[in-house]
């Protein structure tokens, strides 16, 4: 890691050439993966973490499995509870069943994405922060956006509601008007 990091500071600092620290590099035998190669081999972004998870998943459950059938073999007949072999494979099934349904469920909620920015701000109603005339702030939420109202002036404290964007600004109009702006 040594010879990593003082390749990098020199290359860094313009006391050695790339060439020279690729090559150092490679006598130390580490392998250089060039970014081009490594995002070809991903087909989809977040994907080595979902096969993270499914290797940490098969581990874990594997050692759940192994925890069962100590269980069964051991911990119960000392209670004097002894249990057929078909009622260690059904628990075994119904807990494998579970753990691949957990799973399943995890990755689908992890791979939804959260929409949020200006589109998500359509149709929601706020105050008047600082006079529209026809630019100024609204709140909404708890947070201060730039607005634009189509209808004219709106005094501070009236309630507005979203009804489109423009660039990084909201339109707006006033609650209680049929108009809608765009």
């Amino acid at each position: 890691m040594g010879l990593v990091k003082s390749c990098c500071k020199k290359f860094l600092l313009g006391q050695d050439g790339l060439f020279t620290a690729f090559k150092k590099m490679k006598q130390a035998r580490l392998k250089i993966i060039p970014m081009s190669c490594y995002n070809k081999s991903m087909s989809r972004p977040g994907e080595h973490l979902t096969t993270a998870r499914l290797i940490l998943a098969i581990v874990s459950t594997s050692v759940e499995e192994v925890a069962i059938v100590a269980i069964w073999r051991w911990l119960l007949p000392e209670f004097g509870i002894e249990l057929p072999l078909s009622v260690l494979i059904g628990v075994m099934a119904a807990w494998v069943a579970f753990s691949v349904s957990l799973f399943v469920f995890t990755t689908r909620v992890l791979k939804r994405q959260t929409v949020v920015g200006l589109p998500t701000m359509i149709r929601s109603k706020g105050k008047v922060a600082s006079p529209l005339a026809p630019e100024g702030f609204v709140r909404i939420k708890g947070e201060l956006w730039g607005a634009t109202s189509g209808e004219g002036n709106v005094d501070t404290g009236e309630e507005i509601e979203v009804v489109g964007e423009d660039g990084l600004k909201l339109v707006v109009r006033r609650i209680g008007t049929n108009k809608s702006i765009r």
